[in-house]
């Protein structure tokens, strides 16, 4: 189970600070009264942001362990939130000032092919849309009336980061908020009934001898 931290540092804060260190939960979020055996088990890193750690408890009776994630890194993918809007804000902007998705995903992964690329844009953009969806949902006083898109929810939060803003803001609902600002699981794109591969029937099966 992932739990929120509002340290209120920036990534390369937090790492230079090794402020994981001084994060803890003082009681198990399952037994409060106590007597699970609740224990710190140290930390795991993180592949990104680089040099990040993440610090975990583990409750014996429950058999489940709880890792403390500080605002700015997305949960269920390795990175950061910055990281993530950064590259759908400039999608955003991109598509609105005329520019193809395959021209804004080979500009941001020249690394890999223009496919890999694009399908990587787009697991970003599918994130984003379905995590401010639900945020309407669950808060529709923050959001509800509101143009959808990074660019201006960040002027109607009047935040830098809008990912990081919306997480602080559901924080008590963050288990019904699908990943990478929330603790729910990744949304999945459902393939479209033309993409779909049916299954062979196979070859008839043998005639009986006469």
């Amino acid at each position: 189970m992932q739990l929120r931290v509002a340290s209120g540092l920036t990534s390369e804060e937090y790492v230079s600070k090794r402020a994981w260190q001084q994060s803890s939960l003082s009681r198990c979020p399952l037994h409060p009264k106590g007597g699970c055996g609740f224990r710190s088990v140290g930390s795991y890193q993180r592949k990104q942001p680089a040099g990040l750690r993440i610090r975990r408890w583990y409750c014996p009776r429950s058999h489940r362990s709880f890792a403390l994630v500080p605002d700015f890194a997305a949960t269920r993918v390795a990175a950061s939130l910055a990281e993530i809007e950064a590259a759908v804000l400039e999608a955003e902007q991109g598509v609105d000032a005329g520019e193809s998705l395959e021209l804004v995903a080979r500009r941001l992964r020249p690394d890999i092919e223009v496919a890999g690329a694009v399908r990587w844009l787009r697991r970003r953009r599918h994130w984003v849309a379905v995590v401010l969806a639900v945020v309407v949902g669950l808060a529709p006083e923050l959001l509800a009336g509101r143009e959808l898109s990074l660019s201006a929810l960040r002027v109607a939060l009047g935040a830098e980061s809008v990912l990081e803003r919306v997480r602080e803001l559901v924080a008590p609902q963050l288990a019904s908020v699908p990943a990478p600002v929330g603790f729910a699981p990744l949304p999945r794109r459902r393939l479209r009934r033309s993409a779909a591969v049916q299954q062979s029937s196979g070859p008839d099966p043998p005639r009986p001898s006469p």
